[in-house]
């Protein structure tokens, strides 16, 4: 996808995730231990710690540098592409133009990893511009095991968007070095535009029931579907079109079982789209249903949404193949773009921009509420990152506050917190509300009355009132509490994720998420508790510093 292209990098070096990695750390094997995962669910992958100190925001770090998302060193960043796993080390690029403002399009910058928590630079992979067809756009990149196209067994097969004078075509780029780089292949288009305007984001799986690879392609307010047994010859097949949800962009396609059994294993076709016409905002939009080879036809005409909050789209998805293929169809990873095209170019990150990429989270499908649903689950690898937690429990929060709880030793930590509307509690609402430099810049909460979770945003740095009502709106989703004896009682638990310019709630062991970019003050970070009015119940409260230096 490609909505503000941007030109070549300088110093081709991106501060990443917690950005002062350590060259010990790059070189821990991904050790994988499974265990279970929340709420009794499908296995969960763990990474051990690595050896040595916790890990620190980058000396002279700017005031919304976060410590363990993954941003550019400068200039702008948009659009995942799909990682991939070669030899122990995990494959990620994302779109990138050192040139922004003045230069125009993308390219692919690459970062390595051995347990999707700290990222190596690698440099741009593919450079835009080289071969006359345009930028480098969205697309994906898949390992050829069997040398479908011919380009040697194991070479990394990457296509994508190419877009040159408003035309948009997909090309292909192939890597013999395990995707450190890649060579443009000489029959380029290997798909040229049938006159479309929107012709883009190609998404390519292996389907190996049908022997063959499939991709599906964003094409305006449908998604299109093509066949290939090379990579390089594409043939049409279908399309699955919804109307009410703008120009679809990024579309996915896979499998997993619903409640980890195999014998409901489901399809999921998912797409970034906007969500304007139902009091949204952008985001990435789901349907399950089942593909034949050839179709993908829905189970519930209805979508879902991947993520309530307004910072959350152009999501890609993954498994390990190291897992068995019951642990592999149980769960998968996800990450997401932490922007929205309604601000993007505006943000007060002055070093740099494009926000930056959300944690990576883990997403099954789950029965809630009778309905097969994507719940997602921070990935257990983060806790590699974490310093010694303090809890509080047992504490009454009224519209003062519930007392005295935890000052967060910095701008990266993570809570978990469990409230409470019991028998004599008289609160609909309950907030966490969250300040730095003495001024309040989010507040995540839950309506126990209506059952939503929510989560508004202040501006209080100069600049961020330009941003507008999309910035400012509340964005909410809907999680009934749990274990009431009455509607409207019960308890919530919320699992909010910090880190100096964004905010990451997981509600109800990731029923629900709402992700969203935040801009604090400089100055001490505060966490309090309270009401809209009357009393409620903090039954538990949990803080965790997260990427500590030490």
């Amino acid at each position: 996808m490609q909505r503000y292209s941007l030109r070549k990098l300088g110093p081709r070096a991106s501060w990443i995730a917690v950005a002062a990695v350590l060259a010990a750390v790059l070189a821990v094997a991904a050790a994988i231990a499974v265990g279970s995962g929340p709420d009794g669910g499908a296995p969960r992958e763990t990474t051990p710690a690595p050896a040595g100190p916790n890990f620190g925001r980058p000396e002279g770090a700017s005031q919304f540098r976060p410590a363990y998302h993954l941003t550019p060193e400068k200039e702008w960043m948009n659009d995942p592409q799909r990682p991939f796993l070669l030899d122990g080390v995990w494959h990620y690029y994302y779109l990138y133009n050192p040139d922004h403002p003045e230069g125009n399009g993308t390219e692919w910058f690459h970062v390595t990893s051995t347990d999707l928590v700290h990222w190596k630079d690698e440099g741009v992979a593919i450079e835009k511009f080289k071969n006359g067809l345009g930028d480098i756009e969205t697309g994906s990149a898949v390992v050829d095991t069997d040398n479908t196209a011919g380009f040697g067994k194991d070479a990394v097969i990457a296509v994508m968007t190419q877009q040159d004078k408003g035309v948009q075509r997909q090309s292909l780029f192939y890597s013999t070095d395990k995707g450190f780089s890649f060579k443009p292949y000489e029959r380029n288009p290997v798909m040229d535009n049938p006159g479309a305007q929107h012709w883009r984001d190609p998404k390519i799986i292996r389907d190996t029931a049908n022997g063959q690879w499939v991709m599906a392609l964003a094409e305006g307010e449908k998604i299109g579907f093509y066949t290939s047994r090379d990579l390089k010859d594409w043939r049409y097949v279908s399309a699955f079109e919804r109307r009410g949800l703008g120009i679809l962009e990024c579309p996915d396609l896979f499998q997993l079982d619903v409640d980890g059994d195999p014998a409901k294993r489901t399809w999921v076709l998912a797409a970034s789209a906007n969500g304007s016409e139902e009091g949204r905002t952008t985001g990435v939009a789901y349907w399950t249903g089942n593909w034949d080879g050839t179709t993908f036809t829905p189970a519930d005409d209805r979508h879902q949404w991947l993520d309530a909050g307004s910072d959350f789209y152009a999501a890609v998805t993954w498994d390990d193949p190291r897992l068995p293929e019951g642990q592999r169809m149980a769960s998968r990873h996800a990450i997401g773009w932490m922007n929205n095209w309604a601000y993007a170019r505006d943000l007060p990150t002055a070093d740099w921009q494009g926000g930056a990429d959300s944690i990576v989270r883990d997403i099954r499908l789950k029965t809630v509420r009778g309905k097969p649903t994507l719940v997602s689950s921070p990935s257990k690898a983060l806790s590699v990152l974490e310093g010694a937690a303090e809890t509080v429990t047992g504490r009454r929060v009224t519209e003062d506050g519930a007392g005295e709880l935890p000052v967060p030793g910095s701008g990266a930590y993570r809570l978990d917190v469990t409230l409470e509307r019991g028998p004599d509690d008289d609160a609909s609402e309950a907030q966490l509300r969250f300040g730095s430099g003495s001024a309040e810049f989010a507040t995540v909460g839950y309506d126990f009355e209506d059952g939503n979770a929510f989560v508004t945003r202040s501006a209080v740095v100069p600049g961020v009132e330009s941003l507008g009502s999309v910035f400012t709106d509340r964005r909410s989703a809907s999680s009934p509490p749990r274990g009431g004896s009455a509607p409207g009682r019960g308890t919530v638990e919320l699992t909010v994720f910090v880190d100096y310019s964004s905010v990451e709630v997981f509600v109800n062991g990731g029923e629900q998420t709402l992700t969203s970019l935040v801009f604090p003050r400089e100055g001490q970070h505060t966490v309090a508790a309270a009401t809209a009015g009357g009393s409620a119940t903090l039954k538990s409260f949990k803080y965790t510093p997260l990427a500590t230096a030490g």
